[in-house]
């Protein structure tokens, strides 16, 4: 199952990376998010209408992430430490989310933890930090807007490192039955 976080309208690969390079891509500002939870790092606008492109200028590529992973680490790991590994690495609504798919089944669980495990690597490759302070398991969480793209929301602690140095990031992440693979894009800040 793939879940794209799509950032231009629909045009091709080659296309969308051509107008990356030329500076004729459309740019976004960082999504608010509510009062009550860490901020959001990726999207449109707040305001902007669904399905609309703002009219500003094309970002610069800061970063980029890649992490692909067995999903049979990730269950044994599970199965090793139990809880104590889901919690050490998802943050408090990734939780959530993973107990409920795991109640449903628990094959759901275990490839909801692989992905959201290998969109944290890939976020810490595109920031530069890897796994060291004030980038941790539990301060990036992939959690979906109202469409379902999937948005990484930042933690406090790391929002004060991330925003002066970083623009929007955009994140896709994919399983199969063996894999889990994601992919995150950071931009510059403007």
């Amino acid at each position: 199952m793939s879940t794209p976080s799509s950032t231009t309208p629909d045009v091709s690969a080659a296309e969308a990376l051509s107008r990356a390079v030329s500076g004729s891509a459309p740019g976004f500002a960082p999504e608010s998010a509510p009062a009550s939870a860490p901020e959001a790092v990726a999207g449109a606008a707040a305001g902007d209408a669904p399905g609309s492109v703002p009219d500003a200028p094309a970002a610069a590529i800061a970063g980029i992430g890649m992490d692909l992973i067995r999903v049979d680490r990730i269950a044994r790991a599970l199965e090793r430490h139990g809880d104590r590994f889901a919690e050490k690495i998802l943050g408090e609504q990734e939780m959530l989310k993973f107990h409920a798919r795991r109640q449903r089944d628990a094959r759901r669980g275990v490839l909801f933890l692989a992905t959201r495990f290998a969109v944290k690597e890939a976020f810490s490759k595109a920031i530069g930090l890897g796994m060291r302070m004030p980038m941790t398991w539990r301060r990036v969480q992939t959690l979906n807007a109202p469409s379902g793209r999937p948005i990484l929301v930042l933690a406090p602690a790391l929002q004060a490192w991330y925003a002066p140095r970083f623009g929007a990031a955009h994140v896709s992440l994919t399983d199969e039955s063996d894999m889990a693979a994601a992919y995150v894009v950071v931009e510059a800040r403007r």
